[in-house]
């Protein structure tokens, strides 16, 4: 079967019929039938074949199987994040033109997709995901949950957690034997705010990177598991700050200088919500200078860095405002409306107008957060304005609020 898809492959490119095929060997149904895989030929067709169309059929056929290897090999060094190989793997890949008659070409795309998202680019992986969900209704099991853990990771990447925690939580783990899953889930949990299986996923993901001897992966799963864990006193927070230190010392062993950059931020969170500010604004700062100037990751740790120098009196006004005016731009030129509403957030803030703080909390900032699905947010945002309308005697705006704020 495979020898007559190579065959049916070389004879359109070579523009022949199959009656050109076949003059002189056997009739253009015979061509027809060994093209399909519906009947048996002897080798001496095979070899007048190859002869005619230049190729060695048994060289094809080799080069047929490896693909096979190679993608799946290609899919591992993505896991790991292996960036030579994956692009050495790509290379080779592409210089492949059965591929397009292969069994594996829908892996192949998919593949391409999962690329494009370990590079951030995400408009080429949605384009190739939507056209897969238009022209494959059927995909084998593997493949189709691979579309849906990509789909998930796309939804994450976009910030938009709702349709990544309902997309994940379809996958079926006994068709998908890629326990890498269960990171992005973890990754999902806690973007919802579940802590408690956020840990879990994370977890049951180390395991897997351990016994794989995947070190990269690890840093992302103890780091998930370290943001999950409550510390109680001063002693158990020292504990978890030492436990952050050794993972900055892994990834500086790794020169996994993104990972470093995320790791700082969340040790800064957990000083910033101890009212630490000084060193909150420390561990922003040190997070900021290992990430691209524009991306959501260095705006995520400049709104950590303003609203630390901002609780702990740090920096003079006039230049935490040139700070946010500068988030504010960057969040614009990359058309990220969440940034967007979090600096505006922040603008009303340092200039104490706090009626038009409040309003654009609850007719902008709060309903948008809530149908991207940012519990954490909506939690925060909404505590403080429990706080607000207790302030302002607004008694049943407050209760409203207080079976909500106070069950979570």
């Amino acid at each position: 079967m495979d020898k007559g898809k190579i065959i049916k492959f070389y004879r359109q490119k070579a523009k022949l019929t199959q009656e050109q095929l076949g003059y002189g060997i056997c009739s253009n149904t015979h061509v027809s039938k060994i093209e399909q895989g519906k009947t048996d030929y002897s080798s001496e067709i095979t070899s007048l074949f190859s002869k005619r169309l230049g190729i060695n059929i048994d060289e094809e056929l080799m080069r047929y199987k490896n693909i096979k290897r190679l993608l799946h090999s290609w899919h591992d060094a993505m896991i790991r994040q292996r960036d030579e190989e994956i692009e050495t793997i790509k290379n080779e890949l592409e210089k492949e033109p059965l591929i397009t008659l292969s069994d594996y070409q829908v892996l192949y795309e998919l593949l391409n997709a999962r690329y494009h998202l370990l590079h951030q680019e995400f408009k080429q992986a949605d384009k190739i995901i939507k056209a897969i969900n238009k022209k494959h209704k059927h995909l084998p099991p593997y493949e189709r949950n691979l579309l849906k853990h990509l789909s998930g990771m796309y939804y994450l990447s976009k910030k938009d957690v709702l349709k990544a925690f309902a997309t994940l939580g379809t996958i079926n783990v006994d068709d998908y034997n890629n326990e890498e899953y269960y990171l992005t889930l973890a990754t999902s949990y806690l973007a919802t705010g579940s802590k408690v299986m956020a840990y879990y996923y994370a977890e049951k993901s180390l395991r897997y990177f351990i016994n794989s001897n995947n070190l990269l992966k690890m840093i992302d799963a103890e780091m998930i598991m370290l943001m999950t864990r409550e510390s109680d006193g001063y002693s158990d927070f020292q504990q978890k700050v030492e436990q952050y230190d050794a993972l900055i010392q892994t990834c500086d062993l790794c020169h996994a200088f993104d990972k470093k950059a995320r790791v700082l931020h969340n040790l800064a969170y957990e000083y910033y919500n101890r009212n630490e500010y000084e060193s909150a604004k420390r561990m922003y700062e040190q997070s900021m200078s290992l990430k691209e100037k524009k991306s959501t990751g260095y705006l995520t740790s400049l709104e950590g860095f303003i609203r630390s120098c901002h609780k702990g009196n740090l920096l003079a006004n006039n230049e935490l405002e040139n700070l946010v005016f500068e988030g504010i731009s960057i969040a614009m030129e990359l058309n990220d409306y969440l940034y967007s509403i979090s600096f505006k957030l922040l603008h009303l803030l340092l200039n104490n107008q706090h009626t038009e703080y409040y309003n654009y909390l609850i007719t902008n900032a709060l309903p948008y957060f809530k149908k991207r699905g940012y519990v954490s947010l909506v939690q925060q945002y909404e505590k403080e304005l429990f706080h607000y309308y207790m302030k302002t005697d607004e008694t049943n705006k407050a209760l409203e609020l207080a079976t909500k704020v106070f069950s979570d």
